[in-house]
């Protein structure tokens, strides 16, 4: 646990939020060398009452929660990952404040995956919430890992759906990781623990306090490729989700709803600021493949869509046949790997050889060529 002494104290350091701990970590290093720092040289930095406080030896309450923090650690399934971690999401490096510490419960590869955030409303009306299930069902079984908040409602929904997908599902959390908030959401935590992973940027045992939760969301945001916002009022944090991702460059999805409908308010306020309308899951998938130009893996150089089919797409479409067939099905005739299999169905959807039918299913269409 000696590893991370130092980072949980920088994080724990009054003063010290993220844009600042960057900032000492760009000048001297890992925390270990901000410890070892003058305070001529930390006021150079940041200002007195930072540097000073910098410089006050751990108390008995750090000290206890580094002896939690090696305790929780030593327990199956939960990890701490530092800013400086090898798989630390590449994602949230994007954004201007990442967590120096995040802690985490489950499938830790999940952070790697392609991911689409779904929010909404607390207090959804049975339309929204079985909109948010099969939203997000769907896009797991796309491939697509979703991202939610765990909150009542929308939320919840969208944690439901995407544990039934290959995607799974990803809550970032306003509490510790030790914590479940709401109460009534103890047996969903369980399973995303067990399924999916449970991610928060707090020490453990912070409780639920009210001005924690909007600053998670740029977190939800931020793990995202895009942000789904079902149901959602005037005065909505799940506004606040998407004017982060919009800040953060990711794409901004909304159903619309009725004119009379509180609910629809927010989704209305952000397809009028240009958020994409979003009818069927079908529109988030053609633009997530980025208007048919999808990068190839671990290439910087963009594949453009073509109509001229490759011996690897000829050979996935005989796989198929013409009856609806289950990624995972496709992906073991093939041999190919899921997230390989995913791009490529998106290729071929996107030149008219594929649709997407009903249950997130795959069926290949007949052309000319057929």
């Amino acid at each position: 646990m000696n590893e991370y002494s130092d980072w949980i104290r920088l994080n724990a350091t009054p003063g010290v939020g993220c844009i600042t701990a960057c900032k000492l970590l760009a000048v001297f290093g890992l925390p270990q060398s901000i410890f070892q720092a003058s305070y001529a040289e930390l006021h150079a930095i940041v200002p007195d009452r930072i540097a000073r406080a910098i410089c006050t030896e751990p108390d008995h309450a750090l000290h206890e929660l580094i002896d939690k923090t090696a305790l929780w650690c030593d327990q199956p399934g939960n990890t701490l990952l530092t800013l400086a971690s090898t798989n630390y999401p590449p994602l949230l490096l994007e954004i201007p404040d990442p967590p120096i510490l995040l802690y985490i419960k489950g499938n830790i590869k999940l952070l790697h995956n392609n991911a689409i955030a779904v929010v909404g409303s607390r207090n959804a009306t049975a339309q929204g919430v079985t909109n948010a299930k099969q939203f997000a069902l769907s896009l797991s079984q796309a491939g697509y890992t979703i991202i939610s908040g765990m909150a009542l409602g929308i939320d919840t929904a969208a944690h439901q759906g995407g544990l039934q997908g290959i995607g799974s599902t990803i809550a970032v959390i306003g509490t510790g990781a030790d914590i479940v908030y709401p109460s009534r959401n103890h047996a969903l935590a369980h399973q995303i623990a067990e399924q999916g992973c449970i991610v928060s940027e707090y020490p453990l045992g912070t409780p639920a306090i009210a001005a924690n939760f909007p600053r998670r969301n740029r977190l939800i945001s931020g793990l995202s490729r895009g942000v789904l916002v079902i149901e959602a009022a005037a005065q909505s944090g799940s506004l606040i989700t998407a004017r982060m991702a919009a800040e953060q460059g990711r794409d901004v999805f909304a159903i619309p709803g009725s004119i009379h409908s509180p609910l629809a308010k927010g989704c209305h306020e952000l397809l009028r600021q240009g958020a994409q309308l979003v009818e069927n899951v079908q529109d988030i998938l053609l633009e997530m493949a980025t208007t048919a130009t999808i990068v190839a893996a671990g290439s910087t150089t963009p594949t453009t869509v073509s109509t001229t089919l490759s011996p690897e797409d000829t050979m996935v479409l005989d796989a198929m046949g013409f009856d609806p067939i289950h990624i995972d099905v496709l992906s073991q005739r093939c041999n190919i790997e899921i997230s390989n299999m995913l791009s490529q169905l998106l290729l071929l959807e996107l030149s008219g050889h594929v649709a997407i039918v009903a249950g997130g299913l795959y069926q290949r269409l007949v052309s000319h060529a057929d």
